[in-house]
């Protein structure tokens, strides 16, 4: 068959997930992951190995493959890059990064005697020098990139015809075995008016060229609540309601009680326990119905703002004939064993679409592992990977492990060593005092199980614990390590002091000071 010249992107993705270009940089990406004038390449007789989907765990995936000399296939539907690059991690950090820029700024002449600040900032350059950098890393994930690796790129819609088969652009591909990284897209929860209303996702928020004055936010786990500081910081008001009582609230309660109070403080007024009943649009702009949870008879209240985010989770991208290829699928996601196999023993699934862990770092680790156990037999286990993960509010919630909670509903005993940041000097020094490290220890012993560090880098520093995990080492002796002073790593040293001196029982310190009566009388 010969090649089939690509139908152009923007009319090949849906709506709800479509990449507005408002820029010159945004066009100057979309050359880059989703070239207009590309032209699928002839297929093999065979490939080694078929990706489909180019994010993160695809990408890394067919970069592997193709360095080690396999025939790689890869197809995108949409944007190389995925979420993280084009309407994920990429775009949302620069812009969590001007949004801390400015709220620093307001703030340095209170706490630092800074220069006094007035007036508005222009949030549209702010966004401008997102999309800016954006483009300018665009072309690691670029389909030119690839198709110079030794990649056959192709744009389309994939769809399996067989177990070892798929279809895309009119083309089939054949492979002796394939990796399903389709990602996840944002969850639209069935909210009544909600459609009709209209609203935004992390998928169209960064194409805004005016900050919204109100801005209404369903959802308070990690991209709502970065997402509403930042807006918060850049001067919009805004509300955020959550089922929960409580912001992130997968993660420890201390660690929500922290962010709460620094949402607060950034002026989002936080509605938990909020139930979600209906949305409307109208004069007022969008206007959110809810209860509070578990109120019976309690009259609805109102709450309206003239742009409403939708931040309640992910769904997993699924439409892709998988039930031609043979691979079951659950409520979550495609269902995958341990060594992310699906039930196709020819097809493994990757990131978003296989875990419920859906970061990045996962997909980039999932694609690692399924890459050597699906072209070379291995026997590598997801069982065996040790997850962090990061909120990157300010201050950050970083945990690796499971939480207090999770490790007691396991049957695991847990004792638990808390470091307050207001006794860290470099914490302190920096005026970002407000957070503490908790480590969790099997209950008699040095191993760490798990650990929640809340702090304004804590992103950074819980790969120290990480590390440790994985490679088996206690507590103990990373209180052996020498820590530079004054760093926040230093909290680290710190519980493994505790964790010593609960060690020094009573029966230990009268050892210790008979021990010393004696030598006293020694020369």
């Amino acid at each position: 068959m010969g090649p089939a010249l690509r139908t152009p992107i923007l009319k090949k993705i849906p709506m709800s997930t479509s990449f507005q270009a408002v820029s010159d940089a945004d066009r100057r990406l979309l050359d880059l992951v989703s070239p207009p004038d590309w032209t699928n390449p002839t297929p093999r007789e065979r490939y080694d190995l078929a990706v489909v989907g180019g994010g993160t765990g695809g990408l890394v995936s067919a970069a592997i493959g193709a360095a080690l000399g396999a025939r790689v296939a890869l197809v995108e539907r949409a944007l190389m890059g995925g979420d993280c690059l084009n309407y994920g991690c990429v775009p949302s950090k620069a812009v969590l990064r001007a949004a801390r820029s400015w709220a620093e700024a307001r703030e340095s002449a209170d706490r630092f005697a800074g220069p006094a600040v007035a007036g508005e900032g222009s949030f549209a350059a702010a966004l401008e020098r997102m999309r800016t950098l954006r483009a300018d890393i665009g072309h690691v994930d670029g389909a030119a990139r690839f198709r110079d690796l030794g990649v056959d790129v192709y744009f389309g819609d994939a769809s399996f015809v067989a177990e070892d088969a798929l279809e895309v652009a009119g083309a089939r591909l054949t492979f002796r075995r394939a990796i399903l990284a389709t990602g996840a897209r944002a969850a639209v929860p069935p909210i009544p008016g909600l459609a009709e209303a209209g609203f935004l996702t992390n998928e169209n928020v960064f194409s805004l060229r005016e900050r919204p004055d109100h801005l209404l936010v369903l959802g308070a786990g990690a991209i709502g609540c970065e997402l509403a500081q930042a807006f918060a910081r850049f001067g919009s008001r805004v509300t955020l309601l959550e089922m929960e009582d409580r912001p992130i609230p997968r993660e420890e309660p201390g660690a929500s009680e922290v962010l709460l109070r620094a949402l607060e403080r950034d002026g989002v007024d936080f509605l938990g326990g909020a139930r979600v009943t209906r949305v409307e649009s109208g004069p007022a702009g969008k206007v959110v119905t809810w209860e509070p949870a578990g109120a019976d008879g309690s009259a609805p209240r109102t709450v309206a703002g003239d742009a409403l985010l939708v931040a309640v989770g992910r769904q997993a991208n699924l439409d892709v004939g998988l039930e031609e290829a043979g691979v079951r699928v659950h409520a979550r996601g495609v269902e995958v064993d341990d060594r992310l196999r699906t039930s196709n023993r020819r097809i493994y699934a990757v990131g978003d679409v296989a875990t419920p862990y859906q970061f990045t770092h996962v997909a980039d680790a999932h694609a690692r592992l399924a890459v050597r156990n699906a072209l070379f037999f291995g026997r590598g286990k997801v069982s065996d990977l040790i997850i962090p993960a990061a909120t990157y509010t300010s201050p950050e919630v970083a945990r690796v492990g499971p939480t207090v909670a999770e490790l007691r509903a396991g049957g695991e005993e847990v004792e638990t060593l808390t470091v307050s940041f207001d006794d860290v000097d470099r914490a302190r020094l920096d005026g970002e005092d407000q957070g503490f490290l908790s480590v969790h220890l099997r209950a008699g012993s040095d191993t760490i199980l798990g650990a929640t560090l809340v702090w304004a880098h804590a992103g950074d520093v819980i790969s120290q614990l990480t590390q440790a995990m994985h490679l088996e080492v206690g507590l103990e002796k990373l209180g052996d390590l020498i820590y530079p002073y004054p760093t926040t790593a230093e909290a680290i040293r710190k519980a493994a002091d505790q964790y010593r001196r609960r060690r020094l029982t009573p029966r230990a310190k009268g050892f210790f000071r008979r021990f010393f009566q004696v030598s006293r009388l020694l020369p």
